[in-house]
């Protein structure tokens, strides 16, 4: 009775491993032999994080391939929320992340991942969509330019107002600013949503 219990506790440990595999390097990632498929799984993952579909897809094919049957679900369920979120695909994102039994993203995460997916879509992309997307970051810069203008007259009035060509620079200063502000509060979120998104990995 022992030797199958034995087997039972190894075949789990392989993806109970990615919670002392995750502070590990990508390089060190790559050199690991024992547990490959927590390690493959969890590069994967890192490569979604970077919105590389390609590198992400390829790391999960090795995952599974090198995984044993107990654990192949649970890596395909992965895969599919990496790929989903590597790929921009919002709605597969929220299904796929509910099927691991994880805390879907937040509304506002799904639509800046839309907008994100309409801006720059994933590569292999139709030269339509990509048009698209440099369509809709110009509109976007206009629009963003328009209300940095329009706050710029605002702060302007109590000194006299201020002159198109000063409007605009300062409008141009108002949205820089605000879009540093937006990037870093942004990073911030992102890492605290990775850093959960480990924390799930590894507790699945």
């Amino acid at each position: 009775m022992a030797k199958p219990r034995q087997v039972r506790m190894e075949q789990k440990s392989a993806l109970g491993a990615m919670q002392q595999l995750e502070s590990r390097s990508d390089e060190e990632l790559h050199a690991e032999t024992k547990y490959r498929a927590a390690a493959q799984a969890i590069l994967g993952a890192r490569a979604s994080e970077r919105y590389d579909a390609k590198a992400a897809r390829e790391h999960f094919r090795k995952a599974i391939a090198a995984s044993r049957p107990q654990e192949r679900m649970q890596l395909r369920r992965m895969a599919e929320a990496s790929l989903a979120l590597a790929e921009r695909r919002a709605g597969d994102l929220k299904v796929a992340v509910e099927k691991l039994g994880q805390e879907a993203p937040s509304s506002r995460q799904l639509l800046i991942l839309r907008l994100m997916g309409l801006i720059a879509p994933p590569p292999g992309s139709g030269g339509l969509l990509r048009a698209r997307g440099v369509l809709i970051l110009i509109v976007i810069v206009i629009v963003l330019l328009a209300i940095g203008f329009g706050l710029a007259q605002l702060i302007a009035l109590p000194f006299g107002g201020a002159s198109t060509t000063g409007a605009i620079l300062l409008g141009l200063v108002i949205v820089i600013v605000a879009l540093v502000v937006l990037g870093v509060v942004g990073r911030r979120k992102q890492r605290r949503a990775q850093e959960k998104a480990r924390a799930g990995r590894a507790g699945g």
